[in-house]
C-alpha cells in the first residue's frame, strides 16, 4: 500500500527528475536533489545525498512519520545507486546497502519504516529485499525458483508483493507473509506472466496478468492474496474496452486501474466506470 503523509506531518515529497534503473542510472546534466515540503510553514527540507561530495538523490515514498526512502547516486560511481532511508521528517539519510552487488533501489515503505525494493547480489542477479523497522538490516526475499525478483509494495503487517522469475523462466506475482517471511506464487489469469503492484492492509493484492488468450488484464485477490480474480469479470464495459492494469488499492478496496481503449470512446462513460470499480469490487464476491 503506497503511503502518503498524514495530516499530522503536513509534508510532501518533491522528487528530482532522476531516471534510475536497476544497475544503470541515466546521466544527468546537474546534481539533483529531493525535498520535503512542509505545509505548516511552507519550508523545504533538503534530504541531501549519500555522497558528502555531492551526487543526486531521488525520493520515492514517505510514511506517516515522515521517513523517506529512495535512491542516491554517488559521484564516484555514476552507473549505480544505493537505496536510502531517512529518519522522521526527512532528517538524516542512511545507506541501506546492497545484497552483495553494486546497486539497490527502494520501492515502498510502511509505517514501521520497513523498506522494500530490489538489489544486486554478488552473483549479479536482482533479488527482492525487505528491511527491518527503520531500515535496519537488508534481507534477501529470494525468488520463486528463478534468478530475479523485485518487491514493489509492502503493507503495515510487512506483507510484501512484487514479481519473480520461476524455474521455467516465467514472471509471476508473489506475496509474502508478515515481515517478508515466505514467498508464495500468486499464479496468473491463465497466461504466462503476472506482476503484483500494490497491497492494502487486508492483504488484497492488485496487478496485471496475462490471460489464456495472451491479453494483459488487471487482477485483484482476496485477503492475504487468496484467489486471483480478473477485474474485467467484476465490471461491465463497452465492447473493446479492457481493464489492463491495476496499479493501486486502498484500505477500503478502491482500485486504481488503467484501461486499454482501442479507439476514442466517451470520456464521461470511462470516468463513470472507473469510479464504480472500487464499489463493484467491494460488492462482488471475492475469494475469502
Amino acid at each position: 500500500m503506497k503511503t502518503t503523509p498524514s495530516s499530522k506531518i503536513h509534508s510532501l515529497i518533491l522528487g528530482a527528475a532522476l531516471s534510475i534503473a536497476p544497475g544503470f542510472v541515466s546521466p544527468v546534466s546537474a546534481q539533483e536533489r529531493s525535498y520535503i515540503l512542509n505545509f505548516y510553514d511552507n519550508s523545504l527540507t533538503d534530504l541531501g545525498t549519500l555522497d558528502l561530495g555531492g551526487g543526486s538523490s531521488y525520493a520515492r515514498g514517505i510514511n506517516d512519520t515522515g521517513q523517506v526512502m529512495g535512491e542516491s547516486l554517488l559521484l564516484g560511481d555514476p552507473n549505480n545507486a544505493h537505496a536510502f532511508i531517512t529518519g522522521p521528517n526527512g532528517v538524516g539519510m542512511t545507506d541501506l546497502g546492497t545484497l552483495g552487488g553494486m546497486w539497490s533501489t527502494a520501492n515502498d515503505i510502511n509505517n514501521a519504516g520497513q523498506v522494500v525494493g530490489s538489489a544486486g547480489t554478488a552473483a549479479g542477479e536482482r533479488h527482492a529485499f525487505i528491511t527491518g523497522p527503520n531500515g535496519e538490516g537488508m534481507t534477501d526475499l529470494g525468488t520463486l525458483g528463478g534468478n530475479y525478483s523485485t518487491a514493489n509494495d509492502i503493507n503495515n503487517a510487512g506483507q510484501v508483493v512484487g514479481w519473480s522469475t520461476t524455474a521455467s523462466g516465467s514472471e509471476h506475482a508473489f506475496i509474502t507473509g508478515p515481515d517478508g517471511v515466505g514467498m508464495t506464487d500468486l499464479g496468473t489469469l491463465g497466461g504466462n506472466y503476472s506482476t503484483a503492484n500494490d497491497i492494502n492492509n487486508a492483504g488484497q493484492v492488485v496487478g496485471n496478468s496475462a490471460t489464456a488468450a495472451g491479453e494483459g488484464h488487471a487482477f485483484i485477490t482476496g485477503p492475504n492474496g487468496m484467489g486471483m480474480t480478473d477485474l474485467n469479470s467484476l465490471v461491465e464495459w463497452p465492447a473493446g474496452i479492457a481493464l489492463a492494469n491495476a496499479v493501486d488499492i486502498n484500505n477500503v478496496g478502491q482500485v486504481l486501474v488503467n484501461a486499454a481503449i482501442p479507439e476514442p470512446q466517451s470520456y464521461a462513460l470511462m470516468l463513470a466506470g472507473l469510479m464504480l470499480v472500487g464499489f463493484m469490487v467491494r460488492r462482488k464476491s471475492l475469494p475469502a
